[in-house]
């Protein structure tokens, strides 16, 4: 635990991101079990924001690492089923947010924002912007810790199609958030 020069225990303000539940009926996982469950591991002023598996909270840990393997253990124990995670700290969505990655995006009805978290460094770098031939899906900025893409929808094209391109590119063990769930985030941490 870091220490303050008082002899306070410093505390990190963090988001976990838990992949894959809540999906169509798989790994249900209630909002406020899941808010007992980081209490029970001895963090402080949790919030969870959208039932897809975000949950605020903070933390003494100075590592990662640490605070991954820990809740992942946790999460499989109380619920019974393997449930990854990967966490950012509030610091680090604050400065994806300043650096704005859609700002030359028009929005439309049909167009959708995300950020994809990554657990590890990508083995390849893509010709940034990359699209897909015609169907409506591009990586705007890939970094050592996420994707931002966007989708535009349409009858040949969707955002499950985008996913399955990504856990390509990048992986199983990543998890994609809609960009209007990472400012939500923000506002609930802030």
């Amino acid at each position: 635990m870091a220490k303050t020069l008082a002899g306070e225990t410093s505390m990190t303000r963090y988001a976990a991101f838990l992949r894959g539940i809540n999906v169509g009926g798989r790994k249900p996982v209630k909002m406020e079990d899941l808010r007992k469950t980081f209490a029970a591991l001895g963090f402080q002023n949790i919030e969870t924001v959208v039932a897809s598996g975000n949950v605020i909270f903070d933390a003494a840990e100075p590592g990662v690492g640490a605070l991954v393997e820990g809740i992942e253990g946790k999460l499989n124990q109380v619920f019974g089923h393997e449930i990854g995670i990967l966490v950012r700290s509030l610091k680090e969505l604050q400065d994806l947010a300043r650096l704005n990655p859609f700002k030359k995006i028009e929005v439309t009805p049909q167009t959708r924002l995300y950020v994809t978290f990554l657990s590890q460094k990508p083995k390849k770098r893509l010709k940034i912007p990359h699209e897909s031939s015609g169907k409506g899906f591009r990586i705007l900025r890939v970094s050592d810790r996420e994707v931002c893409s966007v989708v535009t929808l349409s009858p040949s094209w969707g955002t499950t199609d985008s996913m399955a391109v990504l856990e390509k590119e990048f992986g199983k063990r990543i998890t994609t958030r809609n960009w209007n769930t990472i400012t939500k985030i923000l506002q609930f941490a802030s």
